[in-house]
This record gives C-alpha cells, structure tokens and sequence, in this order.
C-alpha cells in the first residue's frame, strides 16, 4: 500500500531524506578525513540497524497476520493493573468457600501457566536472528574494528554519529 502526498511516495520522501544527511556528512570531509570516516561509519551503522529491525519486525507482523495468529489482547490498562489475571471477573468456582476443593483449583491454575516450549523459541528466535538485523550489527563492529585498527577512531565523534543513524533511521522508517 503506497500512500501519495501530491506526486511523491512516503519511500522517495525518506530516500530523499537520508541523501540530504548523507550529502551533509559527505561536506563534512573538508574539515576533516577523519570527523567524516567516523561519521559516516557510525551512521550507517546505526542507519541500517533501525531500517532492518523495522523491516524485520514489519514482515514478522505479515507473516503472523496471513498466518492468523493474532491472539486477543486484554487492554493496557488491565494489563499494567493485573499482570498475571489474578483478579479476573470469572470466578473459580460457584461453589460456596468452604466447599471448594483447593486441589483442584491449583491444577487448574497449572494448567494456565504457560510453559516455554520449542515452538515459541523457533517464533522469536526468527524475529531475534533475521539477517536484516544481523547484517547491520556485522558492519557495525567490523567498521568499529577497521577504525580503531587504523587508528581513526575518535569516541567522541563515533557516539553522537550513532545518534544521527538511528533518528534519520527512525524518520525514514516512519515513513
């Protein structure tokens, strides 16, 4: 689904937006060579990891949605009063409280509990382990290590880079 403002998409608007950044960071290598390598390796760093976490959390969202796995959600707010469901509005029994076979109701309970188990860690092991988000990380440390090896890392400009790449990321991604 493409959502149009005038003659120009969401997508070109964000490509437009991460080429302005990048011509800016391109500017910045007439001060110094290294300002702007540190620059541009922290951002595209950061840049790509944003990107890729919302591309694959955007698939994983598809792919449960054809699935139908969409499970029904309580509200937030009673999910931040009764985390656990210990003050549901169904009651555990009709049955009057000295005829109530506390046993019973503590296997009941049991069987609430959710037991971690293979197919849950196979659902976010995908989301956790997408190549989308690995590849970032990957060029992340390796372009870390190719600048501290050639002793062009400066801290103080690598961090606030990283800052730059994930709300350029975030815009784009938005978008």
């Amino acid at each position: 689904m493409k959502i149009v403002f005038g003659k120009m998409t969401m997508a070109k608007k964000a490509i437009k937006f991460f080429l302005v950044v990048e011509i800016l960071i391109l500017a910045t290598q007439l001060f110094s060579f290294e300002f702007f390598i540190n620059l541009q390796i922290a951002f595209l760093s950061s840049f790509f990891i944003i990107i890729g976490s919302m591309f694959a959390y955007k698939r994983m969202i598809e792919t449960q949605i054809q699935a139908e796995n969409i499970n029904e959600k309580r509200e937030f707010l009673d999910e931040l009063e009764d985390p656990y469901e210990l003050y549901d509005e169904e009651p555990l029994n009709n049955a009057p409280y000295e005829e109530l076979d506390l046993k019973e109701i503590v296997k009941q309970e049991k069987k609430k509990i959710k037991i971690l188990n293979i197919s849950d860690i196979k659902k976010g092991g995908r989301a956790g382990f997408s190549l989308y988000r690995l590849v970032p990380y990957v060029f992340l440390i390796l372009g870390f290590i190719a600048l501290k090896n050639n002793n062009l890392l400066d801290i103080s400009i690598y961090l606030p880079s990283l800052l730059v790449g994930i709300v350029v990321g975030y815009i784009s991604s938005k978008q």
